[in-house]
């Protein structure tokens, strides 16, 4: 049985990304203080790029990509969310 959109099933939804979602916060503070692990990435849910992060630190793009992660930031935190709406979606017999 499928489930139309409603705006309860979208607040719903939006409440569960605000609960179990990634933190803009926590995602700066782990990019600032645990840099040189990635952690940010891992938090994020990005393995891959995060052990290549750390092996290029070992040479000076993997400082420049530390400081273009300051940017890049938001938009990994809105493809969690969008990831995590679309599993929560899908859970609720949801079509997008």
């Amino acid at each position: 049985m499928s489930m139309g959109t409603t705006t309860e099933n979208q607040i719903l939804i939006e409440t569960r990304i605000a609960n179990e979602g990634p933190s803009v916060v926590v995602a700066y503070l782990l990019w600032l203080f645990l840099w040189f692990v990635s952690a940010h990435r891992l938090y994020l849910g990005r393995p891959g790029t995060a052990i290549l992060q750390i092996l290029s630190y070992f040479v000076l793009i993997g400082f420049v990509w530390w400081v273009i992660d300051a940017f890049l930031i938001p938009g990994m935190i809105r493809d969690k969310q969008d990831e995590i709406r679309r599993r929560l979606a899908a859970q609720m017999g949801i079509a997008n």
